[in-house]
């Protein structure tokens, strides 16, 4: 079976789920490029935990997990089934912690609202791997180079989070920060060199890792591509542009 590529998406906006816009019509395009997979293992900034979960149901349910959107995107279900064998393949290969199995979370819309136009057939399995909220960076980073394996068994593994999210400093228009749109260009520097430990060291990049990740939440998913990619990998990019202030919708596809 061919190694699948590994996927960070910066997702942003939920209502990239149901509009047409150059980030959805991109999204479309990568799930008509890239090798179908068997199943799809999403570690998503929106599924934080004490502990690491991998949800282990047949059959997730949909979870809008946001306030104040049209009905429309609530009345949105992304019915793909679940793969309790591959949760169970998750939880064997990992070995720097235990990685339990959740019957309750399903698929948030970090997960969801890209799927949907990647692979709007929801005919694909899709399972979740929690972010433990307690553990570093590097352990994160760790944890993305145990689930390599997968790869190999025709899993897309899927970070989706935004490498600069700042909703404190949004600002509803199509232009960004210039300390957003420096800490995205040094970050996709630091990806094509592939200096993995500076990236895991974002913070003492100073004042614009400050701002640009207030939070690990949306930074750590791509913490997870890197570590389960090899360096001697391609890189390819898309969506390279920070919107609405301090927001950055950059995609990266290793392998």
């Amino acid at each position: 079976m061919e190694t699948m590529p590994v996927l960070f998406v910066g997702h942003g906006n939920p209502m990239n789920a149901i509009e047409d816009n150059e980030f959805s019509r991109v999204w479309i395009k990568l799930g008509e490029e890239l090798p179908r997979p068997k199943a799809i293992l999403c570690i998503s900034a929106h599924w934080l935990t004490r502990g690491t979960w991998v949800t282990a149901m047949n059959n997730p349910e949909t979870i809008h997990d946001f306030v104040g959107f049209p009905e429309k995107l609530f009345e949105l279900q992304y019915k793909a089934p679940g793969s309790p064998e591959l949760a169970k393949a998750t939880q064997d290969l990992v070995y720097s912690t235990i990685v339990q199995s959740d019957m309750a979370w399903g698929l948030d819309h970090g997960t969801w609202s890209v799927l949907t136009r990647m692979y709007p057939d929801a005919d694909i399995p899709v399972f979740q791997l929690s972010i433990d909220i307690e553990k570093p960076a590097r352990f994160h980073y760790q944890l993305g180079r145990e689930l390599t394996q997968l790869r190999k068994q025709g899993v897309l593994i899927i970070g989706s989070g935004n490498i600069v999210h700042n909703l404190g400093k949004i600002a509803w228009k199509d232009e960004a920060h210039d300390w957003a749109i420096e800490f995205d260009q040094k970050i996709k520097e630091k990806i094509v060199l592939r200096s993995d430990i500076e990236i895991i060291e974002y913070d003492k990049m100073g004042t614009i890792a400050k701002l640009s990740v207030p939070s690990t939440d949306h930074f750590y998913p791509l913490l997870y591509v890197l570590g389960a990619s090899e360096k001697t990998e391609p890189v390819t990019f898309y969506n390279e542009k920070c919107t609405m202030g301090s927001l950055s919708m950059r995609s990266v596809k290793i392998g």
